[in-house]
C-alpha cells in the first residue's frame, strides 16, 4: 500500500479513538487492522516496557488490562501523523481517568510499520513516570504472549 493510504488506516483509526462520545470510541479498526502476528513494543526501561507478541496478546494482555484500569473506554487524540512508505508516525496525547480518579493524559509518539495494509510493529514512547504514577506497575506475565 502507499504511504498515503498508510497514513488513511492510521487518520481513521484516530478519528474513532479520538471521539468525545466513548460509545463511538470501539477499537474494532485499529483491531481489524492488526496482522495475526503483530508486535507492540513498549520502549524504556521501567514496569511496562515489554514487546506484546502477537494480535490476541495485543488485544487481551495489553488494551485489555489498561481498559481495566480506566473509568471508560481510553482517549486518544493525534497530533500530527506522518507517513514515509510502510511506516507512520502519529503523535498523540491521552485523555482519560483512572478509576481511582487520577488523570491519565499522556503523551505518545507511535511508530506503526505496515505491510499489505495490516499493522505488523507498533513502537510506542511516551512518559513512563507519568504512566507508572497513574495506571501502576505492569504485572507479572508469568506464562503469557509478551517478551
Amino acid at each position: 500500500m502507499s504511504a498515503a493510504a498508510n497514513k488513511k488506516l492510521l487518520e481513521d483509526i484516530f478519528a474513532i479513538a479520538s471521539h468525545p462520545d466513548p460509545a463511538v470510541r470501539d477499537r474494532s479498526l485499529l483491531m481489524a487492522s492488526l496482522a495475526d502476528d503483530a508486535t507492540w513494543m513498549v520502549t524504556g526501561q521501567y514496569s511496562w516496557s515489554r514487546t506484546f507478541h502477537g494480535k490476541q496478546s495485543i488485544i487481551s494482555n495489553l488494551h485489555g488490562y489498561v481498559r481495566s484500569l480506566l473509568v471508560e473506554r481510553g482517549r486518544t487524540v493525534a497530533r500530527r501523523i506522518i507517513a514515509d512508505g510502510d511506516i507512520v508516525v502519529v503523535e498523540a496525547k491521552g485523555d482519560n481517568l483512572t478509576r481511582k480518579g487520577e488523570r491519565y493524559d499522556n503523551d505518545y509518539c507511535l511508530v506503526f510499520r505496515l505491510e499489505n495494509g495490516k499493522i505488523k510493529e507498533i513502537r510506542e514512547y511516551c512518559d513512563s513516570v507519568l504512566t507508572e504514577r497513574a495506571l501502576g506497575k505492569f504485572p507479572e506475565m508469568t506464562g503469557r504472549a509478551a517478551g
